[in-house]
C-alpha cells in the first residue's frame, strides 16, 4: 500500500484560511459509509442524522498556547519551539526549529528570561526533549509568551484564539485542536441532547501523532508517535451500555476513534482507563469501538486521510473528496465537516 495512493488534487484557494462566523454554519457532506452516496448539507442539520439513544463521543482535550519564540542564550539565535507533550513534571517533548542549533545542555531563554528551557535529551526528526524552569504557574507564563499553533497552510492570523478551541474543551495538553468538534456550539450540543441522544467525552491530548506528514512510501512503514489518553467510568459505562443494546456510538474526530479503537483494542470492552497511544489506521483495520464518524476534510496522503479510508474505503474516500473540490467546499482545520455514516438511504447527489 503506497502512501501516493491517498494522494487527491486541491487548489490551495479551497484550504479554509480563518474560520466561519458562525462555526455551525459550515458545510456537511454526508456519506453512506458502505455505498458512498452522498448528501449535500449544513453542519446544523447533524441532528437530523442522529437518531434517540444514539452516543456521541467527543475529545475534551484543550489546545495549549504551545508555540514559543525564544533566543538561545550563548548566541542570541532565534529558536521555535512546540510542545508536545509533558513527559513528567516540568520536563516537554518539543518539535523544535532549527533544530540542529540544539544540542544536550543548550538554553533558550523565553519573555526576557521569565521562562528558560535546557535541552536534555536529543530524539528523532527535530525531536528535543527540555525541562523547564520559571517562577510562578507554569500554564500562566505559558499563556502569556506562548501562541496558538496553527498548522502551516494556515497563514492568516487568527483574532480570536478561542476559535480554534472546541467550546467543550476542559482538559489542557494538546498541540493541536481535535477540529471535527470545531463545528458545534453549545446550543447544538444541547438541541442533541434534548433529542435523546446521549453525549459522553474522552480525552486525547493531540501531538505528533495526529499531525506528523507520512514521510515513506510504503504506508505500513510509517511510525506513529505516541499521544496520551483517558477515559473515565462514566463513558466507559455509557459506551458499554450501547454496544450491549446494539445503539450507535458516533465518534466525532479521528483523535477520538483513535481512542475509543485503542481502548477496545487493548481490553476488549470500554473501561476506566489511560495511557498512550500510537496505533495507526489504515486500510485494512478492522473497527470495533465505532460505527459513524464525523470528521473534516483531511491533508493528501495523511494518516487521517488513511484513517477515513479504512472506515469507509478509499475509493469511496477519494471520490467523496473529488466531489467537495467541485463543490468548492472548504478544507482542513477551519474547513467544513463530513459525516462518514452507517446507514442506507443517502441520495446520490453527484
Amino acid at each position: 500500500m503506497k502512501t501516493d495512493d491517498f494522494d487527491y488534487y486541491l487548489p490551495e484557494e479551497l484550504i479554509a484560511q480563518v474560520p466561519l462566523e458562525h462555526r455551525e454554519e459550515s458545510r456537511l457532506l454526508v456519506m453512506d459509509r458502505d455505498s458512498g452516496s452522498l448528501i449535500d448539507d449544513r453542519f446544523y442539520n447533524i441532528i437530523n442524522y442522529l437518531n434517540k439513544g444514539d452516543v456521541l463521543v467527543l475529545n475534551d482535550t484543550k489546545v495549549l498556547p504551545a508555540r514559543l519564540i525564544g533566543e538561545k542564550k550563548d548566541t542570541g539565535a532565534v529558536i521555535e519551539i512546540l510542545l508536545l507533550k509533558n513527559i513528567v513534571n516540568d520536563n516537554w517533548e518539543c518539535l523544535v526549529r532549527p533544530a540542529k542549533r540544539i544540542k544536550v545542555g543548550t538554553v533558550i531563554s523565553f519573555g526576557k528570561g521569565l521562562l528558560t528551557a535546557k535541552c536534555i535529551k536529543i530524539g528523532e526528526e527535530g525531536i528535543r526533549e527540555f525541562v523547564f524552569y520559571y517562577d510562578g504557574i507554569f500554564y500562566e507564563i505559558l499563556d502569556k509568551l506562548g501562541t496558538m499553533p496553527l498548522p502551516p497552510y494556515i497563514k492568516t492570523k487568527l483574532d480570536d484564539k478561542d476559535r480554534y478551541q472546541t467550546v467543550y474543551a476542559k482538559n489542557v495538553g494538546s498541540a493541536a485542536a481535535p477540529t471535527a468538534g470545531l463545528h458545534f456550539t453549545e446550543k447544538l450540543l444541547k438541541e442533541i441532547e434534548n433529542k435523546g441522544v446521549i453525549i459522553c467525552y474522552i480525552t486525547l491530548h493531540v501531538g505528533l501523532g495526529t499531525f506528523r506528514p507520512v514521510n515513506v512510501d510504503d504506508v505500513t512503514k510509517h511510525k506513529m508517535h505516541s499521544e496520551f489518553y483517558s477515559m473515565s467510568k462514566n463513558c466507559a459505562d455509557i459506551l458499554n451500555k450501547a454496544k450491549s443494546e446494539k445503539r450507535s456510538i458516533i465518534a466525532v474526530g479521528t483523535t477520538t476513534t483513535r481512542t475509543l479503537e485503542t481502548i477496545i483494542g487493548k481490553y476488549g470492552t470500554f473501561q476506566e482507563c489511560h495511557g498512550w497511544t500510537d496505533i495507526f489506521i489504515y486500510p485494512g483495520y478492522t473497527f470495533r469501538a465505532i460505527d459513524s464518524l464525523i470528521t473534516n476534510f483531511h491533508l493528501p496522503k495523511s494518516t487521517l486521510i488513511m484513517l477515513v479510508s479504512a472506515f469507509s474505503s478509499k475509493k469511496n474516500i477519494i471520490d467523496a473528496y473529488n466531489h467537495a473540490v467541485e463543490s468548492r467546499y472548504r478544507f482542513f482545520s477551519f474547513g467544513d465537516a463530513m459525516f462518514i455514516k452507517k446507514n442506507k438511504g443517502c441520495k446520490k447527489f453527484l
